[in-house]
């Protein structure tokens, strides 16, 4: 296939539509099912890089969900826990495959963000993944193969539209990157920057103690960052991103908004959230909804009278802001990652507030004396990379 004709662009005045290679030569991917977007392809090539790059660095099965050119969440597959299937909805009993549970965190990351999601999955798609995301609303996935079972399972999702992608796992793309803003035509070399442990050996400060676990956590946030709208932060725990700040003019901003996040993540292991008293026939996404207005400031818009019964058996508890509070106290061990170098001590300061213990940044700003100094008030442990990942 040279050429795959698309419906329309960004936006349905957008047309005509389509993806080729520059080159003449065939496209690197095959249409398995459904009829793919251009933001869809644009989620694709961006979350099957992510994963690519994180198999490669980490040696583990990887995935990602991706939302408008930016990943809602990214994990390797290491195994579940009890209260990790709980807060994931994962109702199986039996061991599943790492590629699965890759996906399974990378989705519960943020699962109102992955709401209607785009899968990217490092290794083939087996069974065990496919059920998972046949439960999800998802627009579509890429892999570079598909077990028949997997692909029987997919392709009855959304009346058999679901889209449903092959990449070819050789492909490697051309030296010099193109494209065109405003009729204007811009190039560049095509980022092949590598992210492994070599890149964490810089440690500034007076902590210089990264666990194997700790280096992996590193690894995760910089690729998932590399492939990330800038500005951008990303939180990383055992293994997954548990929040990303994508897209934002302020540094600051940019840590606020993934903190939030990582706070809403481990919100969401609260014995009072996993108590909730859902009504047996909930749907996943009203569930969801629920869960994010529950742990949020807004609470009362869920537990009012004529609300909470549509989605609960009897009006819970609300989680109180000092309780919300005293269990966010509790989270350790995070690492946190940023795109650019953190210009003030504010950004260490709002991380440490969301149970952060290791930071990979590159660093570079005239403000680093005071950045490390921060740090080691809380004895962080922090690398400069000196390799700045802007996307855009």
């Amino acid at each position: 296939m040279e050429k795959f004709e698309l419906k329309y662009g960004c936006n349905p005045n957008q047309k005509p539509a389509s993806i080729y290679m520059k080159d003449g030569s065939e496209l690197p991917i095959e249409v398995l099912n459904g009829k793919p977007g251009f933001i869809n392809f644009l989620d694709a090539f961006n979350s099957y890089q992510l994963v690519k790059e994180l198999k490669e660095a980490t040696g583990i099965p990887s995935a990602a969900s991706f939302k408008h050119v930016s990943p809602a969440g990214a994990a390797v597959g290491t195994p579940l826990s009890d209260v990790e299937k709980k807060i994931y909805f994962v109702e199986s009993d039996k061991e599943l495959s790492p590629i699965a549970c890759a996906y399974i965190k990378a989705r519960g990351a943020d699962r109102l963000c992955s709401f209607g999601d785009w899968a990217a999955l490092s290794d083939v798609c087996d069974a065990d993944t496919a059920n998972y995301l046949k439960l999800e609303v998802s627009d579509g996935v890429i892999a570079a193969g598909y077990t028949d079972e997997a692909l029987e399972i997919l392709k009855t999702k959304k009346k058999g539209a679901y889209n449903i992608v092959r990449i070819d796992p050789n492909y490697v793309p051309a030296e010099q990157e193109c494209k065109d803003v405003f009729g204007i035509t811009f190039e560049q070399g095509h980022n092949n920057f590598k992210i492994d442990e070599s890149l964490l050996e810089n440690i500034v400060t007076e902590n210089k103690e990264l666990s194997p676990e700790a280096k992996i956590d590193m690894i995760v946030s910089l690729i998932t960052l590399k492939y990330t709208q800038s500005n951008s932060v990303c939180y990383v725990k055992d293994g997954q991103a548990i929040g990303i700040g994508a897209g934002q003019q302020s540094r600051i901003h940019c840590t606020r908004l993934a903190g939030g996040k990582a706070d809403n993540w481990y919100l969401r292991q609260n014995p009072k959230v996993l108590a909730l008293p859902f009504v047996d026939d909930v749907r996943r996404p009203d569930r969801d909804n629920a869960i994010d207005i529950y742990i949020s400031d807004e609470y009362e818009d869920i537990l009012a009278d004529g609300a909470w019964q549509n989605v609960f058996k009897f009006r819970p508890e609300p989680l109180t802001a000092e309780e919300k509070k005293a269990w966010i106290a509790t989270q350790s061990g995070v690492t946190v990652g940023s795109d650019a170098f953190f210009p003030f001590g504010d950004n260490v300061e709002r991380a440490r507030k969301s149970g952060v213990k290791y930071i990979a940044q590159p660093g570079g700003s005239i403000r680093d004396d005071n950045v490390i100094e921060t740090a080691n008030k809380y004895d962080m442990a922090m690398c400069f990379t000196g390799m700045r990942l802007f996307h855009h």
